[in-house]
This record gives C-alpha cells, structure tokens and sequence, in this order.
C-alpha cells in the first residue's frame, strides 16, 4: 500500500500544552520520499498558472515555500515575525488564541499586480494566514491560491480564508486542535 503525506506527518500529544495534539511535519521533511511528494503536491493545482511569487509563511512556510518556489522557478518572499526582517517592513497585526502578534515583510518584496502563492505547512484559525493575504495584498499583489500541508478543520481556518474570497488547498485534514 502507498504512503499518504498524511502517513508522514506524526501527532504529539499535549505538546505544547495539555489537551493539544501538536501535528509535526518535521517527520515529514526528513524523509526524502515524504518530503517530495508534499511539494509536488502542494504545487500541483498551480501547474500552468501565473506566479510570480511564493510568500512563506514562518517558520515551516518557509521549508515548504522555498521548495515550492525552487519548483515553480519563481522567487520566495518570507513573511515573519515582528522584528526578524533587516530591511524596510510593513506590518500586520492579528489575533492569537490568548492576545495579539504581528507579521511582518519587506515593503519591497512584491510589485503590484504579481500573482503570489501563500504557502504554510498547517492552518488553524487562519490568523496568520489571514495577516499574510493583508500584507500581500497591501503591495497591490494578488494571492493565487493558500496551500497547507495540514488543515485542522475545527478551528475554521478554511472557511475564514475561503470568506476572503481565497482558494484554500490541504494536502490532508486531522480532526480536533
């Protein structure tokens, strides 16, 4: 029998909290195989589509997105965490489950008009996702498309991306949080 990414991907238990069943792709990007097959299917929606870009998500978005973008023969643009980006930044606030953070990317990442794929390895509640799309679109760049490795369907993540008008593409779904 095939292996799915799904097989790949192992489920720490209460990490990093009780009650959390943390999904680790870090299983996942060791093996070659598994590795591989996540990329391609990642990517492979957009076949023949225009992108310009790849935005990465930190900090596993930017595994991911790397070898997406090294795919596709397009450039990469991370989207980290308030303070980590030397150069010029704009910035986005978004909500946590317990307060506020902020994303940020450089203000001369993108030129308007680029098509951008946003890419990540799990989506949750969408915050984050939700605060890339701002930033990208903020640039006057257009998101494509948001791939995930992993969706957790319960938090609502899909359907908050999805109300923005975004295609949402999963690789597989794990019930619970």
């Amino acid at each position: 029998m095939s292996r799915q990414v799904r097989d790949y991907i192992r489920t720490i238990v209460d990490f990093p909290k009780e009650g959390i069943l943390f999904r680790d792709v870090t299983t996942l990007f060791a093996d070659a195989r598994g590795f591989r097959m996540a990329v391609d299917q990642l990517l492979h929606p957009y076949t023949g589509e225009r992108i310009d870009k790849v935005a990465g998500l930190e900090a596993r978005g930017f595994i991911l997105g790397g070898a997406v973008a090294h795919q596709l023969g397009t450039g990469f643009v991370p989207i980290r965490k308030k303070g980590k980006l030397p150069g010029a930044t704009i910035a986005q606030e978004y909500t946590l489950e317990y307060g506020e953070a902020v994303m940020e990317m450089h203000d001369d990442a993108l030129a308007p008009g680029q098509k951008v794929l946003l890419v990540d390895d799990l989506l949750a509640t969408g915050g984050t996702a939700e605060a890339g799309i701002r930033l990208i679109e903020r640039l006057g760049a257009e998101v494509v498309g948001c791939a995930f490795v992993i969706d957790l369907p319960d938090l609502g993540g899909r359907q908050r991306l999805e109300a923005l008008g975004m295609a949402v593409h999963a690789l597989c779904a794990f019930e619970g949080h």
